[in-house]
């Protein structure tokens, strides 16, 4: 009898610490969206467009990124004088660089797709992560720049793994490590900083740097008109 007992009670303990674990991380996304401007403020975040720059070894790029949620992406490259770009829809993308040798439109191979299809979720992958199909794993606390944060796992649905590392404090994503299959670029880190409001009340980091360099935005507009036909080769 006694064994029968302690064998439920330790049944009890696991199962209630999962439910802890489980809430900790749903607090923890609950608090990441409220900092963002809450559920209905994201869900109602149909399209984006974003004017940056950024230098790469010591060359000016001027960069202009634009999304309709979940249709497509375009990143618009302007660098010694010629222009470029990258298009992204959940089905296909193409590559267009003359800076870097390329004559015409090139197609991505299908795991540069599939990497990204995923930004195409202008909510992100936290934002009803369940019913998206991904899964998070808590995994404790880690200091980022001298940031404390908590360091969520996400497995995303297409299986692509994605950590990130969101400020105890504030609770906007400050960094973020995503594995893939892509030859030379199997792990892509990127970081977020400057956060503000745009004219339209939605929140973005207004600095990301990533492994070519920091790119600083200058205007980012929300819920712009966007024709779908800029997501084709050209």
């Amino acid at each position: 009898m006694k064994k029968i007992k302690l064998g439920l009670l330790t049944i009890a303990a696991v199962v209630s610490a999962q439910t802890i674990h489980a809430q900790t991380i749903d607090e923890i996304v609950n608090k990441y969206v409220d900092a963002l401007g809450g559920k209905e403020k994201l869900s109602s975040l149909k399209s984006v467009r974003m004017e940056g720059a950024l230098n790469v070894s010591g060359t000016d790029v001027a960069l202009v990124i634009t999304k309709l949620n979940m249709a497509g992406q375009r990143n618009d490259i302007v660098a010694m004088g010629m222009s470029g770009y990258q298009v992204y829809t959940p089905a296909a993308g193409w590559t267009y660089m003359p800076f870097m040798g390329q004559s015409s439109p090139e197609a991505m191979k299908d795991e540069e797709v599939k990497t990204g299809s995923g930004m195409l979720d202008l909510q992100g992958a936290l934002f009803n992560y369940k019913e998206k199909g991904n899964q998070l794993e808590l995994q404790g606390k880690e200091t980022v720049e001298n940031t404390d944060c908590y360091k969520i796992k996400a497995t995303l649905k297409s299986g692509r793994v994605i950590t990130y590392f969101i400020d105890s404090k504030t609770y906007f994503i400050v960094k973020s490590v995503a594995v893939q299959n892509i030859p030379g670029e199997e792990e892509v880190v990127n970081t977020y900083a400057n956060y503000k409001v745009n004219e339209n009340g939605y929140i973005f980091p207004f600095t990301n740097t990533i492994a070519r360099g920091e790119i600083t935005f200058s205007k980012i507009e929300t819920n712009v008109a966007v024709d779908e036909k800029m997501f084709t080769a050209n």
